[in-house]
């Protein structure tokens, strides 16, 4: 019974009620399900990226990218400048509105002309997400959005 019990809690949401207050708990999902969600996706860059973090068994990574787009991040500049990383991985798009005046290393799976431009102005590393997971073995000391 215990065995079952932690099978279902590592492929599905777990909601707690307590005195009437919900609260989600982000449980890991397993290989398969995101093999599963591999199927739906239509770009074969994410197909690729999501295929290198699962081999490299970095399922929490392969588990936001295989996520519906709907879910993916769309982050400003002035945001990111305001962070205190800097190595940030971003599971969506970085947007061009504000500025950036410090030099990060930021990858992402896409970025705006703006953005783009803005970074390479200020010396910023820029890569994408697939080129960070072939050349790093771990993600230690990247912060992911």
């Amino acid at each position: 019974m215990v065995d079952c019990l932690t099978n279902y809690l590592r492929v599905k949401p777990l909601v707690i009620a307590l005195a009437g207050v919900h609260t989600s708990v982000n449980i890991m999902i397993s290989k398969t399900h995101i093999a599963k969600r591999i199927q739906k996706k239509s770009n074969p860059e994410i197909v690729e990226t999501i295929l290198l973090a699962k081999k490299k068994n970095l399922l929490e990574l392969a588990q936001k990218l295989s996520a519906p787009k709907s879910h993916y991040t769309s982050i400003n500049l002035d945001v990111l400048n305001k962070m205190k990383e800097d190595n940030i991985l971003v599971v969506g798009k970085v947007l061009g509105e504000g500025s950036i005046d410090r030099k990060i290393k930021i990858s992402a799976l896409g970025f705006s002309e703006q953005a783009s431009e803005k970074l390479k102005s200020a010396k910023c590393e820029i890569k994408s997400i697939k080129d960070t997971l072939t050349q790093l073995k771990s993600l230690e000391g990247i912060k992911i959005i």
